[in-house]
């Protein structure tokens, strides 16, 4: 996308094409001379000018330019820089997204011609209706800390690409658009006169409530038309319902791994909002529908149930009396009501008029809407029917009254030391912890066979341990009400044995959660993170189908069992190269596995936003997944800023969830053969191999790396945030293997080195050449054209590289005050990256390119954030105002970047 300034008001008119980012820098610049006056908007135009020319020359006088205008700013006007270049670059994403979605619209369903796709090679329709009946498609939405704007800002912001879009159809159509663009620059308006950073820490409550805004913008309008586009592209008729093979989750207050603000009453408040927020939608819905369905017996007929169900209707409003949908409307109406006050007292009563009992289930909400459907069908009503009331059946399908599937999560340390406390309690000396794997298991195995309680009455325990016994009493409990889709997952992490999973069966079976018969109303999810944990998971898996408590667990779970994988740790712990190929062989062995015990399998990805935590393109990410490995079954985390990155927005939202069942389609059903022989299998082996010993020489064993990460990033800044509400390390303490990934990856992001995303690959190509003379080359460019998983590691490298800037990088290296250590580990750093650069250029043909649309004006943003942190940690006491400089500069970079997290 070309991009002129970004305050340039003298710009020719924009062609239909410009309708974005030219507009919009307009707007943002007559905003910025309105509110702060021809000097500051001056003084924007110098750096940003400089900046240009410093990117397109690499004349390092422009360079000087932009240091000697930043020098003689105060720290008002550095405010008013930075705030400007970052508020373009959330207005260049707001185009850029316009813009994707535009071309989206063009494409048609990509289910249909999926579908088309399949039925030319051989399926046959009732293959198609098997899959969909059977699959299941899940994204998980986290409250991971990587998303840095702030509510006020984003509601701005969809108002904008609300306005764009009906700017593009009035212009369509030759409608004046001088009021709509008044809107438009009212909006940057207000959100130049917002404050960008939170004042205060999110709470657990606070990202729940921010998690349900994404069902009023995407979920609720995305979901059905999913549903619809797959009927439709299937040819069934619209009274076969759709199963609903794609559901929403959620980790947000069930996540409790290292955030101690994750109680039973967070859980329950869960679950208080969520079917809150569930309900407020069915009754807007059916409200609305008791408008629409103003059908008379005096020109219709009506089934005998509807009429008989009108006739109980408490409504005696003599207007409705020959209009039975619209009585028995108001009964489901105040039904609704009822059982929201029933869940949530606290919530504001609907005016139902009439009092009538609340709904049990979901199920009987659903009952009365198929009545409607059915009656209206049988009464030349079938265009009616598949309206608004088709939509709101299929919502009560894939959403109940719970909304989002709530995943549990906890570490095994802490499973462990509540089991530990248990069996000391009623058999003093048990001595749990110290017990070898075998011992613990064989006294595991025992309890689950076992029918007496294992918590002994009018005990004290510890606070630890009641409270992980309160959240999975509060799992049972939310289970009964809401039923089986509330929570069906309870993962462990960092799970490294049997007896880590058997430890969490016991719990829930202390909880009320596993019936008699030994079955268990969760699925038991081991997520295996580091690179040990996953080059042992396979067979910790196949240990525990081995044992009769676990295996009656699976059977009675349809013989699946669901393995989380992270990516984030296992790139922490041993780089981008390892953990990719660690993670793919892990995939096989499962598949193998599951193959040969006649078990099904369903791997849940735990990726972040950033190349570093396994980020990147979804439908490339699933189909690049070994054969095998999908079979109609996928979940997946989304996280931070990609959750609103992809679900701001209705259609764009649309267009991604189509992408991830069109791809899961494609990859279980057209999977093609493993092309990774054994020759490929040696070579990527080898190549994580040296890989592995260059990230870990430099992270783990670089004498000074620790001061240096710590010196040259922003990691002691992430703190003030308040961006989340787990704190960003797992102990105080400045040692990497604490520090969780997300502000390990969101650091480097900052600085313009992306480090987690691409160290190590250059030397481990160079060394696999030096073992291998002669065409070797060839032979990684042929890998790369032949093997999915070989394309998608070295795309992911090209794009993260293109994100990286190691003379901006250099800058932040300078805030290490140590020259002789900040030389010695930034020159390692600088010749792993060329070498990087090199490896690509070598397999590809080509050498990766900087995102140069964004470079312009994400740079100064970076050369200012320098300057600020200079400043800062020069003196005892920074100003409130430098701190706020440092902290909008974080959020302008994280913007301009998008992925960071």
């Amino acid at each position: 996308m070309a991009i002129t300034s970004v305050l340039d008001r003298t710009a020719p008119p924009e062609k239909p094409s410009d309708d974005g980012i030219r507009f919009l820098g307009r707007l943002l610049g007559q905003v910025l001379r309105a509110q702060e006056g021809d000097e500051a908007y001056r003084i924007i135009e110098k750096i940003r000018v400089a900046s240009v020319d410093y990117h397109r020359s690499g004349d390092a006088r422009h360079y000087a330019d932009v240091q000697q205008t930043f020098d003689g700013l105060t720290e008002a006007q550095t405010l008013q820089v930075v705030r400007a270049f970052t508020y373009f670059l959330h207005l260049l994403n707001i185009a850029q997204d316009q813009e994707v979605l535009a071309s989206g619209r063009a494409e048609g369903s990509q289910i249909g011609d999926m579908l088309e796709e399949l039925r030319a090679v051989g399926f046959t329709e009732d293959q198609i209706k098997s899959f969909f009946q059977e699959a299941l498609i899940s994204p998980i939405l986290t409250a991971h800390p990587t998303e840095i704007r702030r509510q006020s800002t984003m509601r701005s912001e969809f108002s904008i690409v609300r306005l764009l879009d009906e700017r593009s159809r009035a212009k369509a159509v030759g409608l004046d658009i001088k009021a709509i663009d008044i809107t438009i620059e009212r909006e940057i308006a207000t959100l130049w006169q917002t404050h960008m950073l939170r004042r205060t820490k999110l709470t657990v409550n606070d990202e729940i409530r921010n998690g349900l805004a994404y069902f009023d913008h995407t979920f609720f309008q995305a979901v059905p038309k999913i549903m619809t586009a797959a009927q439709e592209a299937m040819d069934l008729p619209f009274t076969t319902p759709m199963p609903p093979f794609l559901r929403i989750g959620t980790w947000i207050g069930g996540d409790r791994d290292g955030n101690p603000f994750v109680t039973e009453t967070v859980l329950r408040d869960a679950f208080r909002l969520q079917a809150g927020h569930a309900l407020a939608h069915y009754l807007s819905e059916v409200d609305a529908l008791g408008s629409e369905l103003s059908i008379s017996t005096r020109v219709m007929g009506v089934n005998d149930d509807i009429l008989a169900m009108a006739e109980r209707s408490p409504d005696a409003s003599g207007h409705r009396m020959d209009e039975p949908y619209r009585l028995v409307l108001s009964t489901i109406f105040a039904r609704l009501a009822t059982t929201l006050q029933e869940i949530d007292p606290d919530a504001p009563r609907p005016r139902a008029t009439f009092e009538a009992g609340a709904y049990g289930q979901p199920e009987e909400f659903l009952a009365d809407l198929d009545a409607i459907d059915v009656s209206l069908r049988t009464n030349q009503g079938e265009i009616i029917a598949t309206g608004r009331l088709l939509d709101l059946r299929r919502k009560v399908r894939s959403f109940g009254f719970h909304l989002a599937t709530v995943d549990l999560r906890q570490n095994s340390s802490v499973h462990e030391a509540t089991v530990a406390e248990l069996f000391e309690a009623v058999t003093p000396g048990t001595g749990y912890s110290d017990l070898s794997e075998d011992d613990r298991i064989a006294l595991l195995r025992q309890e689950l066979n076992s029918p007496r309680a294992l918590r002994r009455p009018y005990w004290t325990y510890s606070d630890a341990t009641e409270d992980e016994m309160g959240i999975l009493r509060a799992a049972r409990d939310i289970v009964e009400r809401f039923g089986p889709k509330a929570i069906t997952t309870s993962i462990i992490s960092n799970a490294q044995s049997v007896s880590d999973v058997l430890e969490l069966l016991v719990l829930l079976k202390e909880a009320g959660l596993v019936a008699p018969d030994g079955t268990c109303a969760l699925a038991v999810v081991p997520l295996f993170e580091t690179i040990a944990d996953l080059q042992v998971g396979p067979q910790v898996i196949s240990d525990l189908m081995d044992l009769p408590e676990y295996k009656r667990v699976v059977d009675a779970q349809a013989s699946t069992q669901e393995i989380m994988l992270g990516y984030s740790d296992s790139n922490k712990d041993g780089g981008f190269v390892t953990s990719g190929w660690e993670l793919y062989k892990a995939e096989r062995e499962f598949v193998k596995l599951f193959k040969a015990r006649g078990l099904k399998l369903r791997l849940f990805h735990g990726r972040g936003g950033s190349v570093g935590r396994g980020g990147g393109p979804a439908r490339d990410a699933i189909i690049a997944q070994p054969p095998g490995a999908v079979d109609g079954q996928i979940r997946l985390t989304e996280q931070g800023e990609v959750i609103s990155s992809r679900y701001s927005n209705a259609e764009i939202g649309f267009s991604h969830l189509e992408t991830l069942v069109s791809a899961t389609i494609q990859a279980s059903l057209l999977p093609g053969q493993d092309l990774v022989t054994d020759k490929a299998e040696a070579i990527f082996e080898s190549l994580s191999h040296h890989a592995f010993r260059a990230y870990r020489e430099l992270v783990f064993e670089t004498e000074g790396f620790e001061d240096f990460f710590w010196s040259s990033t922003i990691i002691s800044e992430i703190a003030s945030l308040n961006i989340g509400s787990r704190p960003a390390s797992r102990a105080k303490t400045r040692e990497i293997t604490s520090l969780r990934a997300i502000p390990w990856v969101f650091s480097w992001a900052q600085c313009r080195i992306m480090l987690p995303g691409w160290y190590g690959f250059g030397t481990a190509v160079a060394e696999w050449e030096k073992d291998n003379p002669g065409g070797a080359s060839t032979e990684l460019a042929n890998l790369y054209h032949d093997i999915p998983f070989f394309t998608e590691m070295i795309s992911k490298i090209e794009s993260v590289i293109g994100k990286s800037d190691l003379t901006i990088a250099a800058h932040y290296a300078d805030l290490v005050e140590d020259k002789a250590l900040r030389d010695r580990i930034f020159s390692r750093i600088t010749a792993e990256w060329e070498a990087t650069v090199d490896a690509i250029e070598k397999i590809t043909g080509k050498r990766p390119v900087t995102e140069s649309d964004r470079s312009p004006y994400l740079n100064p943003l970076n050369h200012i954030q320098v300057a600020l942190l200079k400043k800062s940690r020069s003196t005892d006491e920074a100003s409130e105002r430098l701190q706020r400089g440092i902290l909008l500069s974080i959020n302008g970079v994280a913007s301009g970047l998008r992925n960071t997290g």
